[in-house]
């Protein structure tokens, strides 16, 4: 080994510690980097979100992931430099013993010249170290020979092995090499490079890993979020609909992933469940306007019977009792009695004529001329009522013969009720006109009419004029006479017929009641008496 002198250190036996072969300081250095805890779940783990739990496992997974690779490189980069170390001492060892000069000068105690920083060089005699000798490095700096001397050296063979520092802050890589019986000289590289090195690559591993668990928690925390905000959109939409709103739906994803087709399947069931809930619903309705017609239909039938039932029992009673004297009372009496059975007996007609058409029994279908209807009705009420003023009007837009296919009697029938509800609810000077024409909404429908220049109709009466046993008058009163059937079998018959009737009135504005009727008569189902029941009670 040659070189300019660099320095040299005097013999020292005064070093301590204890000559020992334990793992090195990089060693030690790489085990501090322990891998964190993964998984580890607390008592209230369960209300953890499910975004910030998917993000700390996979971050937690990450970080098992880099301290496995770190543990990895540092012990491959450990290994290798070891044995870069072990070759390169075993050519400073085989340069030192080739020179029996040098190793006489370090065995004499003599000063010799070691060139290059981290090389030592000691020798070891019966009674310990005889001279040691380095590069400028402090005392602290050089291994710890403790009270090795050549006696006991002998005992660790010529492998190389590791001793620590003075200050134990660095090791050395150190060979015994016997030059005589009782000397062994101790030639040692000084590691402190490679465990910087370690450290460094230590240092790097934390550095870069902390930065891509803080990078990739951020960036799996939005990419989580994002994936999961459909299941929030679906949260929010079963809030929604709990609390009453069964129109809201999940918002519409892309078909080709889960989540696409996981809300198309759930818009599907929450359609299926609204339709079958609004079915429900409708039906519950139903059932309770029926129910509330039939009840109103009992009690109005109750009523309208009621009178001419007592009238009757009224009357006999009398007769009964000897209160009817002379053939005169009699007759008087017995007249009433009749009165309030026809009354009674038109009441029943009525309501089974309601039953007939709930029940949609066919009807006799021909040829009617409306204008004939209309001209025989308008005939009739002059005839009943002579001081009325009743007139009949064919509108210029008749190209054709008002003719309709139906059945004539209960077209007359309808007319005959109109006509009549316009007589009984109006002054006596009050106008009644039967107007016939085509109906300018179609042409293929007849248009009859019915006004009068009487008092009109609340919008709230319009509305239920049709109503069984309805009258405007709260008190029911029958001065003004009717059963309030009239107007229902008006209806019931038009829509049997395929037609509708329409009224158009206010306060103060006379009233118009406009019967449309196809030329081509009701449909099939309608003729046959095929259909369901209607749904008013009376049947």
């Amino acid at each position: 080994m040659t070189g300019t002198p660099t320095g040299r250190v005097p013999g020292s036996s005064s070093s301590a510690g204890t000559l020992t072969s334990s793992p090195d300081d990089g060693q030690d250095a790489a085990d501090d980097v322990a891998p964190p805890a993964a998984g580890q779940r607390t008592a209230g783990a369960p209300r953890i979100p499910l975004r910030v739990t998917l993000v700390a496992l996979l971050v937690a997974l990450v970080a098992l992931a880099l301290t496995a690779t770190g543990f990895a490189a540092t012990s491959l980069l450990r290994s290798y430099l070891l044995e870069q170390q072990e070759q390169q001492l075993g050519s400073l060892v085989r340069e030192v013993t080739n020179d029996p000069t040098l190793v006489q000068q370090a065995c004499s105690g003599e000063g010799i010249d070691v060139t290059g920083r981290g090389v030592y060089l000691a020798c070891l005699g019966p009674d310990g170290l005889i001279g040691q000798y380095a590069a400028p490095q402090s005392d602290d700096e050089l291994p710890d020979l403790g009270d090795l001397t050549a006696e006991t050296a002998a005992g660790y063979g010529s492998k190389a092995f590791t001793l620590p520092a003075v200050d134990h802050r660095s090791s050395w890589q150190v060979a015994l090499v016997q030059v005589a019986p009782d000397r062994t000289l101790v030639i040692g590289q000084d590691r402190a490079g490679d465990q910087a090195a370690l450290e460094w690559l230590v240092r790097i591993q934390l550095l870069v890993g902390l930065t891509v668990l803080v990078v990739l928690g951020v960036a799996g925390y939005l990419l989580v979020s994002n994936s999961l905000r459909p299941l929030e959109e679906v949260e929010d939409t079963a809030r929604a609909i709990a609390g009453g709103d069964l129109s809201r739906r999940v918002p519409a994803g892309d078909d080709r992933t889960e989540i696409g087709r996981l809300s198309a399947a759930l818009n599907g069931m929450l359609g299926r469940i609204e339709s079958s809930f609004r079915a429900q619903q409708s039906s519950e309705e139903q059932a309770r306007a029926s129910e509330a017609r039939m009840r109103r239909f009992v009690a109005d039938a109750s009523h309208e019977l009621r009178t001419p039932l007592t009238s009757i029992r009224g009357f006999a009673e009398l007769h009964r009792q000897g209160a009817v004297r002379g053939p005169e009372d009699t007759g008087r009496l017995m007249q009433r009695i009749e009165s309030e059975a026809t009354r009674m007996g038109s009441l029943v007609e009525d309501l089974l004529q309601l039953a007939r058409l709930d029940q949609q029994r066919p009807l006799s279908l021909g040829p009617v001329d409306l204008a004939q209807v209309a001209g025989d009705a308008v005939h009739d009420a002059r005839a009943v009522q002579p001081e009325r003023a009743v007139s009949l009007h064919l509108d210029d837009s008749l190209t054709d013969a008002p003719v309709v296919r139906g059945d004539e009697a209960r077209l007359r029938q309808v007319v005959g009720n109109l006509v009549t509800n316009a007589l009984t609810h109006t002054p006596v000077d009050a106008r009644v006109t039967v107007r016939v024409a085509e109906d300018a909404e179609d042409p293929d429908s007849v248009v009859l009419a019915v006004s009068d220049d009487g008092p009109g109709l609340a919008p709230a009466d319009a509305d239920r004029v049709f109503e069984r046993f309805y009258r405007a008058d709260a008190s029911r009163t029958r001065a003004a006479g009717g059963t309030g059937l009239g107007l229902s079998i008006v209806a019931s018959l038009v829509a049997a017929h395929g037609g509708r009737v329409e009224l158009t009135t206010a306060p103060g504005e006379g009233a118009t009641f406009a019967v449309r009727l196809p030329r081509s008569g009701p449909p099939e189902v309608a003729t046959e008496g095929s259909g369901d029941p209607a749904e008013e009670p009376g049947a």
